[in-house]
């Protein structure tokens, strides 16, 4: 069998933005989805939400279902946001959010823009943690929470991988395996306050009938989900 060819964030989603839903889409990310939007305020009335890595839109799409006043995105990839702008607009939103090209080590967002930043399941993509975190930090006001998400660790261990078919041709998307003893040590270095932890599982009734899987992901954890309080 021949390995599956293993592409650069901003190359994958080029490639992937054309099919890539603006909704969780596979048994991963509706467990991750699921613990998230636990952790999300329901009422988001008078506050800016910025989603760092923000892909086709879908948790900015939560943000504003929740009635947050402004929602900033920004991801990496033209293609994403062009896809997230569609997406966006067919939700009938309004100028209620922003788009922005720009780098999670390098956001384009002003200190302490945000009252709450999200960060779904992105940082696996940054070879670092702690470059990441400081930007989510630096963007989000004093007092403020970031709500961070990445595939477990454990699935690296396993040799899963953030794969994607276009074509009928697989590929996947780099990705560094972030410990949790990584994330407790970056968190103390920046004075993030770890706040809550949630380690989700698949919901059985998430995969779909005769989908090829690992059995053992039934057993274990498939997301990392962390709310963060920044200092005052």
């Amino acid at each position: 069998m021949n390995p599956i060819p293993v592409m650069e964030p901003a190359e994958a989603y080029a490639l992937w933005a054309r099919e890539y839903p603006a909704h969780a889409h596979n048994p991963v990310m509706c467990a991750e989805q699921r613990a998230l939007l636990a952790l999300l305020p329901t009422d988001l009335r008078g506050k800016h939400v910025l989603d760092a890595g923000c892909g086709s839109g879908r948790y900015l799409i939560h943000a504003l279902q929740r009635g947050a006043t402004r929602a900033t995105g920004v991801d990496l990839s033209p293609q994403m946001l062009e896809r997230a702008a569609i997406e966006l607009s067919v939700c009938g939103f309004g100028t209620r959010h922003e788009l922005k090209q720009g780098r999670l080590e390098a956001l384009p967002v002003a200190d302490g823009a945000a009252d709450l930043t999200l960060c779904g399941l992105v940082i696996g993509h940054l070879p670092e943690l702690e470059p990441a975190l400081a930007e989510l930090r630096r963007v989000t006001r004093p007092g403020g929470v970031v709500l961070c998400s990445d595939v477990h660790p454990i699935g690296h261990a396993l040799g899963w991988q953030r794969d994607f078919k276009i074509d009928g041709t697989r590929y996947a998307v780099c990705h560094t395996q972030h410990l949790y003893s990584h994330w407790h040590a970056a968190c103390s270095m920046l004075g993030l306050v770890i706040e809550a932890v949630s380690e989700p599982m698949l919901d059985p009734a998430d995969i779909p009938a005769g989908a090829h899987f690992d059995p053992v992901a039934l057993n274990v954890p498939v997301a990392l989900v962390l709310q963060l309080r920044c200092p005052l």
